[in-house]
């Protein structure tokens, strides 16, 4: 799995409700064209990732087809999960 392109965008909670920050990642992904995920029309996964004052952490993601922005029923392996939380740690504090 490789990321290719990413947007990240802070989700501004309105009410003050919860806690710590929330950060929406749409990750552009790479996967061998032998993998069960690869798709033609391109790959993404949407990430909701929660900061706070004690750990960062996924609290969301969803595989989905960008082209048809149709969502896919796939989950990460233990390791690309990593991938993803490290890239979204190294990256969330540069919403714009």
């Amino acid at each position: 799995m490789n990321i290719t392109e990413y947007t990240v965008e802070q989700i501004k909670d309105p009410t003050g409700i919860l806690t710590g920050e929330r950060y929406e990642f749409f990750l552009t992904i790479e996967v061998p064209e032998d993998d069960e995920l690869a798709e033609e029309q391109g790959l993404q996964l949407k990430v909701l990732y929660g900061v706070d004052e004690n750990s960062s952490k996924i609290l969301q993601y969803h595989f989905y087809n960008r082209i048809e922005n149709k969502y896919l029923d796939f989950e990460l392996e233990e390791d690309e999960e990593k991938i993803v939380e490290d890239f979204c740690r190294a990256h969330y504090g540069e919403d714009e």
